[in-house]
């Protein structure tokens, strides 16, 4: 074995992790397998990238690293980035951590311990500060020294508010149908046809491909949705209808939904159309797009649909979390 490896032009050895190495490269890799056939079994599994970086994590880097990285550790921005976080997961996380850096700005924030961390949560409860926003900037905090730095579960101990058991505010089929019908311009129609109809997060309405419509199956494909995961949802008669006529007049280029410039439209646009269709619909709460979402689970299982059918459909990890709408 020791010949093979020697005979191999190019490689060399590493006094560090005292082991021989080649450079990162197809041919090197075709070299091992070539020199090892018949001899050796090569595990390969950590040759090959099974998922390619989505354009959607290029465009963040691209367009958010210079935004962030004068307020949160490049490390920080990097590695979110790596792990292929969402894109409103990378602004939470850089939002939070970028408060708490500023908060201890003439400390670093590597030498920070638990009591400092403490004293900073306890700053932002006696601010009034929400149950949510408190997680979210528990995760940023534990991500930073847990996860970049690597210091394992250092504060695990933090204690987190308990969580309220909320109902999803659902919004009545007649009220959908209102601000469907009410709403003029054919992009903004299929924005709510679709966050309804297909039961839809935002950010998944706005990463949608052209090529995730297929109307043959009349379904709806959701690539990299929360927790990275893909599944089919559905497409209604109607709302392929709706987007047959806005594809002829908008031709967009590559998402299915593109701003003026093209591109992806943004997620405070679609809150906006949202907002303003309920208002011409008359009604009088403040709605948002994940309403449209809750109301396509409610009104599914009031029509009798299996609950296991629709955590599908919602792309759900679990039916318990499903289960939510059955006391709506």
């Amino acid at each position: 074995m020791n010949t093979l490896i020697k005979s191999m032009p190019g490689i060399k050895w590493s006094k560090e992790f005292n082991m021989a190495y080649l450079s990162n490269s197809k041919e090197s890799i075709s070299l091992i397998f070539n020199t090892f056939r018949g001899v050796a079994w090569i595990d390969g599994k950590y040759f090959f990238d099974k998922k390619t970086l989505k354009p959607r994590n290029e465009s963040i880097a691209k367009k958010r690293i210079e935004h962030w990285k004068s307020k949160v550790p490049e490390s920080f921005l990097n590695k979110l980035i790596l792990k292929r976080y969402a894109e409103n997961t990378i602004n939470t996380y850089c939002s939070m951590f970028g408060q708490f850096q500023a908060y201890y700005d003439d400390k670093c924030v590597n030498d920070l311990g638990e009591f400092e961390i403490r004293s900073f949560m306890k700053n932002l409860i006696l601010k009034g500060k929400s149950d949510s926003f408190i997680n979210q900037m528990i995760n940023a905090i534990k991500f930073y020294y847990e996860v970049v730095l690597q210091m394992p579960n250092r504060f695990y101990e933090l204690e987190r508010p308990m969580k309220r058991e909320q109902l999803p505010k659902v919004l009545s089929k007649s009220v959908v149908l209102e601000m469907i019908e009410k709403t003029r311009n054919i992009k903004h129609k299929c924005f709510i046809a679709m966050l309804y109809s297909s039961g839809l997060r935002r950010s998944e309405l706005l990463n949608l491909k052209i090529e995730d419509i297929d109307s043959n199956r009349m379904t709806v494909s959701i690539k990299d949705g929360k927790g990275g995961k893909d599944r089919i949802t559905t497409l209604s008669v109607h709302l392929l209808q709706l987007l047959r006529k806005y594809y002829k007049e908008y031709k967009p280029k590559e998402y299915l939904f593109e701003g003026q410039k093209g591109g992806k439209y943004s997620a405070e646009s679609v809150l906006k159309v949202v907002k303003a269709a309920a208002k011409r619909a008359g009604c009088r709460q403040t709605v948002t797009p994940h309403m449209l979402r809750h109301s396509f689970a409610t009104h599914l299982l009031e029509d009798g649909i299996d609950l296991r059918k629709i955590q599908h459909l919602l792309g759900h990890n679990s039916l318990k979390t499903t289960e939510i709408y059955t006391h709506v």
